[in-house]
């Protein structure tokens, strides 16, 4: 007994996960969906460590937010803008204490990987409604997903919101609007840069200024019904720096400053 227990202890200091995480269960993790690839790695890494199950639900933050609002068991929240976090806080649904910006993004303009456009500069009066021709614009559903929201402020900002919104194809959510383009079913589409690096049959053909929309940030919080020791060792490990080595491989900006 005593050399398991040495030799347990001996892995919470390798993993840098607080050794209270040992104990086996199941956390319900709900993300938005452009976290999948990248959470799904970080989240195989914390299980491996601790051998806690990570159950993730991926879908847009708009949709997890208002489903924890209506009780659903969620134990995490990892939303793609502040205002769906601040929806939750405002309900006082998320732990005090808990809630941390974890990652960046970019927007970008893509085009299927076949495509004859080239690369765009984007700046005031970018037309993209010219650019798309007889085509849609592929974009995340604008009145509430993040990807959707940030991409109406930017073609506001840029002075294209008009002549785009008639042609827009709006998706439920930022991975269904990568699909569109990388099946051809839209000649344009925005997104955030890590999913156009995951998805190799469309290209970047723009990035969007940053000051053309809000920061593109994701915070992450325990719900007031999971703050529990597991979801406490979970957040730990996603501010380490081997979850920054991992999110950082797929192209987000890693935000806090990495605890060992």
């Amino acid at each position: 007994m005593f050399r398991y227990l040495l030799a347990l202890f001996s892995l919470f200091a390798l993993t840098g996960v607080p050794h209270i995480a040992a104990a086996q269960g199941q956390i319900t993790v709900f993300a938005a969906a452009s976290l999948r690839n990248a959470l799904d790695e970080a989240d195989a890494a914390f299980s491996k460590s601790t051998g806690t199950k990570v159950t993730v639900s991926y879908a847009a933050s708009s949709a997890l937010a208002k489903q924890i609002a209506q009780g659903a068991p969620a134990d995490i929240f990892v939303s793609a803008n502040i205002e769906w976090m601040d929806f939750l806080d405002g309900k006082k649904l998320i732990a005090p204490g808990t809630r941390v910006n974890l990652l960046g993004n970019s927007l970008v303009l893509i085009a299927p990987k076949n495509s004859k456009l080239g690369h765009v500069t984007i700046g005031k009066g970018f037309d993209i409604a010219k650019l798309a021709g007889d085509g849609r614009i592929a974009v995340a559903d604008v009145k509430a997903v993040p990807a959707g929201l940030y991409a109406k402020a930017s073609l506001t900002a840029l002075g294209a919101w008009t002549a785009a919104e008639p042609k827009l194809a709006q998706a439920e959510n930022v991975r269904a609007t990568l699909a569109y383009v990388a099946r051809g079913e839209a000649p344009l589409g925005i997104v955030y840069s890590t999913d156009a690096k995951i998805e190799p049959k469309v290209k970047i053909i723009g990035v969007f200024p940053a000051d053309s929309h809000p920061s593109i940030t994701y915070p992450i919080a325990a719900t007031a019904s999971g703050h529990k020791a597991r979801t406490k060792a979970y957040l730990h490990f996603l501010s380490t720096p081997a979850a920054k080595a991992i999110f950082e491989k797929y192209g987000f900006r890693f935000l806090p400053t990495p605890v060992t």
